[in-house]
């Protein structure tokens, strides 16, 4: 596909769910848990269908997944589901660039969104484009610490500055070619924590775009209330 240079990027979601969330000790995979009465994944999935901002979703699962079609029915409009998940988030994401070769151009900026990320809003998607902008290196939501902060090991405590430190949230959104380079440069995928992690690698500094704390992340089974808290409650 060619982009010329007067016409304007487009926005694409990406979600990674081929996961199986170890840590929530659930019975499958912590993305179709239900939480307000609806599959978590969904409630990522409907964030970027009710922005205008968003040209297409796209849903990265495991070629073996049988969930995704009751979830996302075949059809939905505005998303489709790509069944090339890899062994860990990077290859899983690295699969879905590459399979989205053709229908994107080099300029389009892609949002990477985790699928445990119930409490995104169509205000934080609009929130993070405009605010990077053309930013060439890219951005993410994220949140200043303001907790102390402590370091134990070695058997000794000690309380580690917190200015300038930052929670890394998602939607993180960069170029489609940057996001591309970046992660196909990345030696380790076990090094590469979050798709900022791999842009940082190349020596490029991506936007902190302040998030919200109702955009957590659900990792372990007492996150699941405190999600349906925000959730039953608008900003």
């Amino acid at each position: 596909m060619t982009q010329h240079a007067t016409e304007k990027p487009r926005y694409f979601a990406l979600l990674p769910a081929a996961g199986v969330g170890a840590r929530m000790a659930a019975d499958g995979p912590k993305q179709y848990l239900s939480i307000g009465g609806k599959p978590m994944l969904r409630h990522a999935v409907d964030a970027f269908g009710a922005s205008p901002l968003i040209a297409h979703t796209y849903v990265v699962v495991s070629e073996a997944d049988g969930q995704i079609d009751a979830v996302l029915p075949p059809g939905t409009p505005g998303v489709t589901v790509l069944r090339c998940g890899g062994a860990t988030r990077m290859d899983t994401v690295l699969n879905a660039l590459t399979a989205l070769s053709a229908e994107v151009a080099p300029g389009d900026w892609i949002l990477v969104h985790d699928a445990a990320r119930p409490g995104l809003t169509p205000e934080l998607i609009e929130r993070l484009i405009v605010r990077v902008g053309d930013a060439p290196a890219g951005g993410l939501l994220a949140l200043p610490v303001v907790d102390t902060v402590k370091r134990s090991g070695a058997g000794a405590v000690v309380t580690v500055a917190r200015d300038g430190l930052w929670l890394a949230q998602t939607p993180q959104m960069f170029p489609y070619a940057l996001l591309a380079r970046a992660l196909g440069a990345a030696a380790d995928p076990n090094a590469i924590t979050d798709d900022a992690s791999a842009v940082e690698a190349l020596g490029l500094s991506p936007l902190l775009v302040e998030g919200h704390p109702r955009n957590l992340k659900v990792t372990l089974p007492a996150d699941i209330r405190i999600a349906e808290m925000y959730l039953a409650h608008t900003e």
